[in-house]
């Protein structure tokens, strides 16, 4: 069977000009203008956009979406996106986040995770005028500051408009979810579940048993209904977290690689740089320097 590729960062920065924050941020006029897969891709990034003019048909996971104008539309990490059709009038401001820098810009913020993470179910919403003026105003604000690429405190700045553009775009995912009738499913509860104990407790647990003991379920049936929502297990969220304080950390912090080690609860240095390299592929102090 062939291997299904990942979506390529680098190759959609291609198409954007100068509007791009290195490898966290890319602004797209128009996502229309990527050339269209030939085939299936697992995404590794988010995207956001805004439909302005037209419509889009794609699948996720094999199922079927469709976005038309006024709809905002979401695609988050770990999803199967394939069979692209755009009409030819197609238009959306998108944006497109890596995975780092989403976990950076909303760290801390529990509430507002546990809403994308609805959205991994409803990815396309529909957006009032004055929502989709606000989202065109981000849009517009970190496309203008992203001219200044000798600001000093560009990365700063377009963290700040972006986790305010989250907490809109998580206040339009609140009120669709309080307006539509909503039956979560048992797997989907255990998950959020599961994502919030990770979140609240990554720092200090990383064993699969010990959240199925607070759960009240088997390790064995949180790993089969994690993997059965997200197309992850357990273990891969865990690492997903955890990698991602270490990240942050190295990068926002003077802290040594020896405080890091004890402020994350690992035995010991050695054993936080082979978990660090195994998951991100460089040693703690060469992230910190690249």
């Amino acid at each position: 069977m062939e291997k299904i590729q990942e979506t390529n960062f680098q190759n959609i920065k291609r198409v954007c000009g100068e509007n791009f924050l290195d490898d966290n941020l890319i602004l797209l006029e128009n996502i229309g203008m990527i050339p269209l897969p030939d085939s299936a891709r697992k995404t590794n990034l988010i995207i956001i956009g805004l439909c302005t003019k037209g419509s889009a048909r794609y699948t996720v996971d094999a199922r079927e979406f469709a976005v038309n104008e006024g709809e905002i539309f979401i695609v988050s990490e770990r999803h199967i996106i394939d069979k692209f059709l755009l009409s030819p009038d197609f238009q959306a401001p998108s944006i497109v986040v890596s995975m780092d820098f989403f976990h950076e810009i909303i760290h801390n913020v529990s509430e507002m995770s546990a809403l994308f993470l609805y959205s991994r179910n409803h990815p396309v919403m529909k957006l009032g005028i004055k929502e989709q003026q606000v989202f065109q105003s981000y849009f517009n604000g970190m496309r203008l500051r992203l001219k200044d690429k000798n600001n000093h405190f560009l990365k700063q700045l377009i963290s700040t408009l972006m986790l305010a553009m989250f907490y809109d775009m998580s206040n339009v995912i609140y009120h669709s979810k309080q307006e539509q009738p909503y039956h979560q499913s048992r797997p989907d509860a255990i998950f959020t579940q599961f994502i919030k104990l990770v979140e609240d407790n990554c720092r200090s647990e990383r064993r699969v048993s010990w959240y199925a003991q607070q759960l009240c379920i088997t390790p064995k049936y949180l790993s089969e209904t994690v993997k059965q929502v997200s197309k992850r297990t357990p273990n891969e969220w865990i690492d997903n977290y955890v990698t991602s304080e270490i990240r942050i950390l190295l990068k926002n912090t003077t802290k040594s690689i020896k405080e890091i080690t004890k402020e994350l609860n690992f035995p010991n240095q050695s054993f936080l740089g082979k978990y660090f390299k195994e998951n991100v592929g460089m040693s703690p102090s060469k992230y910190r320097r690249s």
